[in-house]
């Protein structure tokens, strides 16, 4: 009997939904062995008739079933019993269902397969939060006409559904999000998957690339100008912050404004208000800010160039959008989306295996903008088929090196220097160690650093010393909706 009190029998309340048997009792079997009580149902009918029967505490649900689907099951339970967690499993999965599923309410998207050890993680997650409190009400159901499909968030990789999920849980919030990653990794779509999954979603969605607006410029293009008020300003003009209202502005590659205006900005964010270029009067704009770069911010901020104080403002939420080089799953997932934008009403365009092949090992440095420029080029001149020699010169030179490329020891200094500097040194390997430690600790230094044998401030120094990002290698753990 104590045994039990201590798992918490009796109001630990799970549901199983699955129409595949053998996952089903998988899933039970393991929750079961972790103290839940179990019921399952082999439809969302007949969960349906289970919700008036009692108050549950966690739902597992398959995403495609008989009849209704996941989402439905995941809607009528954020209706009825809002404080059950529910989560979703698919064997289909990709990360703009992982983006649909958290930003509706679902706790977590799990991607079948998935072994015993990730539902027992999961469930001492759940058991931490029982009693659980009220999640938030969908925002647009899938399906309604306030549910805007995403364009562009296609995926299967770790890296990025990881990423869609934070969207999803942020997108419901009227929080600032800062957006980082290297120039390429859709940044501008995740930004609009943001809005478009929030409450905003049927009001405008502003985009500005500040670094292609000039500086004397920018502050009339943000918020505005009064007739006469410098040469040219023939009338009154608003600004596309007010274009905004009540919606969503997406400031791009925010780091290239002076600190002159980031004061402007600061206090149109804090007071939630603008002044027009040569107005006295200032009037009250609700807009949700999203902010992006490409650069390390917080280096721009020991660097002087970006205020500290608009940092901690703009970075309510952080979110590290993964190069493609780390998103290796999605490469072939994307070239053939591509393709098939260029010739949507035509036969389907094929790939060459040894294409296929050399997309998936080049390392794009321009990530998905480069990739899709790729493509479509090569879409445009093939005969049908996409091969090595219709993708861009620098693909087709592309050569992932071998043991046999290295030669032997002593006969280093007879190689070009252009093939020598290819070689990892000591401290590239170590970075590159140190990162997949990380990694494999979910961020946690000081895990990493007993991994390593280390102190935890030499940790830190060698984090510093190979300016890796945490939050870009550490895992994303499942939390409340």
């Amino acid at each position: 009997m104590v045994k039990d009190f201590l798992l918490g029998k009796g109001y630990m309340q799970a549901l199983v939904i699955d129409d595949d048997s053998q996952m089903r009792k998988f899933v039970s079997k393991v929750l079961r062995d972790e103290g839940w009580e179990l019921t399952e149902a082999v439809s969302a009918e007949q969960a349906f008739e289970l919700i008036r029967e009692r108050e549950w505490s966690v739902v597992f649900c398959d995403v495609i079933l008989g009849g209704a689907d996941g989402f439905s099951v995941l809607k009528r339970f954020k209706e009825e019993q809002p404080g059950a967690k529910v989560v979703l499993m698919t064997g289909d999965g990709n990360a703009s269902g992982a983006l649909d599923a958290t930003s509706f309410g679902a706790y977590d998207y799990l991607l079948k397969p998935f072994g015993p050890e990730e539902l027992q993680s999961l469930s001492r997650a759940l058991r931490e939060q029982l009693p659980s409190r009220p999640s938030r009400r969908l925002s647009a159901p899938y399906g309604t006409p306030g549910y805007q499909a995403d364009v562009g968030l296609l995926g299967r990789s770790e890296a990025f559904i990881g990423v869609m999920k934070q969207v999803g849980r942020v997108a419901t919030t009227n929080l600032p999000v800062l957006l980082t990653g290297e120039s390429g990794t859709g940044k501008e779509v995740v930004a609009s998957s943001l809005h478009s999954h929030s409450s905003r979603a049927e009001q405008p969605f502003v985009a500005v690339n500040c670094g292609a607006i000039s500086a004397e410029l920018i502050e009339s293009e943000l918020f505005g100008h009064v007739k006469g008020s410098f040469t040219g300003a023939e009338r009154d003009r608003r600004g596309l912050w007010e274009e905004a209202d009540k919606g969503t502005v997406f400031l791009d590659e925010i780091t290239e404004t002076t600190p002159a205006f980031q004061v402007k900005l600061l206090r149109a964010l804090q007071q939630g208000e603008i002044r027009r270029v040569g107005s006295n009067h200032t009037q009250k704009v609700d807009v949700r800010v999203i902010a992006a770069s490409n650069r390390n911010v917080e280096e721009e901020v020991e660097a002087g160039r970006f205020r500290k104080d608009l940092f901690y403002r703009l970075n309510a939420v952080s979110i590290v959008l993964p190069p493609l080089r780390e998103r290796k799953e999605d490469i072939l997932l994307l070239a053939k989306s591509f393709a098939g934008r260029v010739y949507s009403l035509s036969p389907e365009v094929k790939f060459s295996l040894e294409a296929l092949k050399l997309l998936e090992e080049y390392t794009w440095p321009g990530n998905i903008r480069e990739l899709e420029n790729a493509v479509v080029r090569a879409t445009a001149i093939c005969d049908g088929t996409i091969r090595v020699k219709d993708l861009p010169e620098r693909v087709q030179k592309f050569k992932t090196r071998s043991e046999d490329d290295f030669p032997p020891a002593g006969e280093a200094d007879e190689l070009p220097l252009s093939i020598v500097a290819e070689w990892p040194s000591l401290s590239m390997i170590e970075g590159r160690y140190v990162e997949k430690v990380l990694a494999h600790t979910g961020g946690n230094k000081q895990a990493a650093a007993r991994l390593l044998d280390i102190d935890r401030k030499t940790l830190d120094r060698m984090i510093k010393r190979h300016k890796l990002l945490v939050e870009r290698v550490a895992r994303f753990p499942p939390h409340a909706a």
